[in-house]
């Protein structure tokens, strides 16, 4: 039991898009807060901040997709 507990939490911290992380050094907080931000909001508002979750990993996925395709101006 515990150890499905731990893969659950190594996946959410290690590879979960990244979106607390990276809203962690935009405003200088930890990205655990943030992290416990969402879980409470999510109980307080019956899972709602899980799809702003969703939505944020999708259009960072996207950024990072994009830039990756982006060829410099001179590249033919």
């Amino acid at each position: 039991m515990n150890s499905i507990i731990e893969s659950v939490k190594n996946f959410f911290e290690r590879q979960a898009f990244g979106i607390c992380e990276f809203w962690g050094e935009k405003f200088g907080i930890k990205s655990s807060q943030i992290r416990l931000f969402f879980i409470y909001a999510s109980f307080l508002t019956i899972g709602s901040p899980v799809i702003l979750y969703m939505i944020l990993g999708f259009w960072m996925k996207m950024k990072k997709i994009v830039h990756r395709q982006r060829g410099g101006v001179w590249d033919m």
